[in-house]
């Protein structure tokens, strides 16, 4: 009989789950700087409400904003205090051969709009664990008539407060407000119909009526 010990098999190394997509601050920086030159040669400017509402940097964060143009995610960028780099999920299609490569290098990834993106889904996940700050529109598209859930998924499972945006433009205004953090905990449901409700207020510029109920923000 032989004393040799049994051998086991061996089990399969786990998979390394990939890391968060880096930021490059440099480029962040530029393109940021570069999308605001359009608005400062029409004669416009960013104005910014709340600011006293965004947590601090190296907290997850979960900004959502509606959407009523191109240059949305640049002006809520440079809204966002110095620290916060905000990482858009952006649609895929924006991802050719050099705009593409800007695009990750400033931090964002993209989606698959035409269904459920997993994919994007945990990407999302993994900059909210390192502490960084994910951009959704949870309308989708611009100017999109119903609310989307993903944006209370993604906060529920990346336990990160939701920070809503309200875009607008009055005269030679950009105006982005940004309101106190909504808790991922409630419902996705619930947390949506929140989400909407406040962006419905926020994305009227200050003074002016506030819309009626069930509003969608544009």
């Amino acid at each position: 009989m032989s004393d040799a010990a049994p051998v086991q098999s061996a089990s399969p190394a786990p998979t390394a789950e990939p890391p968060a997509p880096p930021v490059n601050p440099r480029v962040y920086r530029f393109v940021v700087d570069v999308t605001y030159l359009p608005v400062l040669l029409s004669g416009m400017h960013l104005e910014v409400h709340g600011r006293e509402h965004v947590p601090p940097p190296g907290t997850p964060l979960v900004v959502a904003a509606n959407h009523v143009s191109g240059i949305d995610p640049f002006l809520v960028a440079r809204a966002l205090p110095p620290g916060r780099y905000l990482q858009f999920m952006a649609k895929k299609e924006l991802f050719l051969p050099v705009i593409g490569h800007i695009i990750r290098a400033g931090g964002s990834f993209p989606v698959d709009r035409s269904g459920n993106d997993l994919g994007a889904v945990r990407t999302s996940l993994r900059v909210l664990k390192a502490g960084g700050t994910v951009g959704i529109f949870p309308q989708g598209t611009r100017g999109g008539a119903e609310m989307q859930g993903g944006v209370a998924l993604i906060a529920a499972k990346g336990r990160a407060p939701i920070l809503p945006a309200g875009i607008s433009r009055a005269g030679k205004r950009w105006i982005i407000r940004f309101g106190p953090p909504i808790s991922p905990r409630g419902g996705i449901k619930a947390i949506t119909a929140e989400l909407g409700a406040v962006l419905a207020e926020l994305s009227v510029p200050p003074g002016q009526p506030l819309p009626p109920a069930g509003y969608t923000a544009p």
